[in-house]
Formats: C-alpha cells, sequence, structure tokens
C-alpha cells in the first residue's frame, strides 16, 4: 500500500466514524473550494508496543521525517509532528499518553488491553486506523476518563484517525480563520470554545479553531452507548519573518484542541 492510498484509506474511516466532518468537507466543495488537509492526528500509548516510533514506522517508510517534539505536562502526554518532503501530503501529529504517571489501576486497564492486540495487526501497514482490537466494558471506559479523557478515548475508538484538518490558507472564500468559524456555526456545528474559539494568533503564526467531537453510538462489552468520537479542525498558518510559511504546532493551542473530545454535540 502506497502512502496516497493510505491517506484516501484513512480519510475514509475518519468520515465513517465521523459524517458530520464529511458533511462540512462537502459545503466546501458546494463553493467549488479545493480542500487541503494542513495535518492529521493520531493518539497512542508510550507503551513500547504501540508508542509513537511504532506508530509512525509506515509513515516513516513512506518518507515521512520527525520534526518537532512537544509537551502536554497537565495531560501527560508527548507528541511529536511528522513531514513529508514532499507538501502535497499533510502533516503527521502523534501524541501518546505517559501511562507511567497516572494510577496503578489506569496502568493495568491499560496494558491489558494492548495485550490483548494480535502481533499481526501492529505490523500492518494500516496499523494507524486498524480501530480497537479489544473488548472494553462502558464501565471502565468510564472509570478510565475520570483519570484521563484521552485514555477513555483511546480504550473505546482504538487505533484511528483523531481528526483531520482543513488548511485555511489553501481556501478563498474566506479571508480569515473568524469568517470561516461563522459559516460551520451557521450550518450547525458546535466549535470547541476551550480558551475561545480561535487558539493562537497571528504573533505565534499558527492560529485554530475545531468543531466539538460528534457524539457516536459505541459498541462496549456491556451495551451499546452514544459517547464523543472525533472532530474537525481548520488552521491557518502564517509567514514566519525568513519568508517562510511556519509549520510548527503550539503546545498551548494544542492542548485546548486536545479538549475538543472532551464532551460531544
Amino acid at each position: 500500500m502506497n502512502i496516497d492510498q493510505l491517506l484516501i484509506n484513512m480519510w475514509d474511516d475518519y468520515t465513517l466514524l465521523n459524517p458530520k466532518a464529511l458533511e462540512i468537507y462537502n459545503l466546501f466543495k458546494k463553493k467549488e473550494e479545493i480542500v487541503v488537509n494542513d495535518h492529521v492526528a493520531f493518539r497512542t500509548f508510550n507503551h513500547q508496543s504501540v508508542n509513537i516510533d511504532v506508530f509512525a514506522k509506515a509513515f516513516v517508510e513512506h518518507g515521512y521525517i520527525k520534526k518537532d517534539y512537544y509537551e502536554f505536562k497537565k495531560k501527560k502526554l508527548d507528541a511529536y509532528h511528522f513531514e513529508h518532503d514532499n507538501p502535497k501530503y499533510p502533516k503527521i501529529f502523534i501524541s501518546e499518553l505517559k501511562i507511567d504517571q497516572f494510577s496503578n489501576k489506569l496502568q493495568s486497564k491499560i496494558n491489558g488491553l494492548i495485550e490483548q492486540i494480535p502481533p499481526e495487526i501492529i505490523s500492518r501497514v494500516d496499523f494507524c486506523i486498524s480501530g480497537r482490537a479489544w473488548e472494553i466494558s462502558y464501565k471502565d471506559y468510564q472509570e478510565l476518563k475520570e483519570e484521563s479523557e484521552y485514555a477513555a478515548w483511546l480504550s473505546a475508538f482504538g487505533f484511528r484517525v483523531n481528526h483531520f484538518t482543513v488548511l485555511v490558507n489553501a481556501l478563498n472564500t474566506f479571508s480569515d480563520l473568524r469568517e470561516l468559524n461563522e459559516f460551520v456555526k451557521s450550518n450547525g456545528h458546535i466549535l470547541n470554545a476551550s480558551g475561545g474559539e480561535i487558539k493562537g494568533s497571528p504573533e505565534q503564526y499558527l492560529e485554530q479553531s475545531s468543531t466539538l467531537s460528534y457524539n457516536q453510538e459505541t459498541h462496549f462489552s456491556d451495551g451499546k452507548h452514544t459517547i464523543p468520537a472525533c472532530y474537525y479542525e481548520f488552521a491557518k498558518r502564517h509567514i514566519l519573518p525568513n519568508g517562510e510559511l511556519f509549520s510548527g504546532f503550539i503546545a498551548g493551542s494544542a492542548d485546548k484542541i486536545f479538549e475538543s473530545t472532551d464532551k460531544g454535540q
């Protein structure tokens, strides 16, 4: 499988879980916009079997290079973003939960989930969208959420795209992120207001906003429950003093973007 097909499969899996994002995408298409993906984000654990380096293997083999490191102390996360030499490919943002910094109870639950993953799934090229390879109860999901929303989300959905991101710079209809946000809201979508609807600033060379996660009926071992799934992000990048477009991320802004999955719509 080449990188182009992997990206297509990633989008298909994401929109299957998050059909409302496809609605927004189609709204852009109706305006005859060409939607460019700025970055695609994934979540994982810092366990040796599924950590960032394991998760990123397929991307690295297809020409992606590990770039900047980010730390989220409060949420107990590490992250890196990866870039491809060919600018047509989106950046890949992968974060991992430092499970060793949580309670023994959480560590035991997460390790138990990871132990259920068949080795052949981890070695697959499309491991990043392999989904959930374990059984978990809604009770355990709720208990994980008390300590870490991030851990609970991963326990429910497994390994798959957390969000795609529209590069606002590539759109012709909207002059800025504020105008785009109003368009999205006017079409019935709710934005993540944690830290303000727009995270970052032109002075930081990156502005970001996102919808709240859309609710999805999810199967648990003790029944089906509707919980927050994925969201859609929008990013406006600005020119650095050296004349280049800023290509990194702002940890403080990303911290608030993470909270798009705290509750659904």
